[in-house]
């Protein structure tokens, strides 16, 4: 099983309006044979409180590829990945953030919380 998380993301708004509204994640299984899960967690942040406002969880076939959509309109926000499986090493994950035009704004790098 592998860890991955985003970080605490900070998503302060500018003009009354945040920056970031949502996230696109992408999701490959690069194996030819074997299968993976991926769990997603996605937390947000207020007055220091941790809430989990997602909770996914996902089967990926050999060679499949599959993207979500989440809405992330929070001052902060966080999202944590397990990956589970034998694919699970050969399992990717990629986080782009999107501005309410669906405008791609930067892709959030992903860091092992192992």
């Amino acid at each position: 099983m592998a860890v991955f998380s985003t970080g605490p993301v900070l998503n302060n708004p500018v003009n009354g309006v945040r920056q970031t509204q949502q996230v696109t994640i992408k999701m490959e299984n690069n194996d030819s044979v074997n299968s993976a899960a991926v769990l997603i967690y996605g937390y947000h942040q207020l007055n220091n409180t941790k809430t989990l406002y997602v909770l996914e969880q996902l089967s990926l076939a050999p060679k499949e590829v599959i993207t979500r959509n989440h809405f992330v309109n929070f001052d902060v926000f966080e999202f944590v990945f397990a990956t589970v499986g034998p694919a699970a090493e050969n399992t990717q994950i990629s986080v782009l953030g999107k501005s309410r035009a669906g405008v791609s704004l930067n892709t959030l790098s992903l860091v092992s919380n192992a």
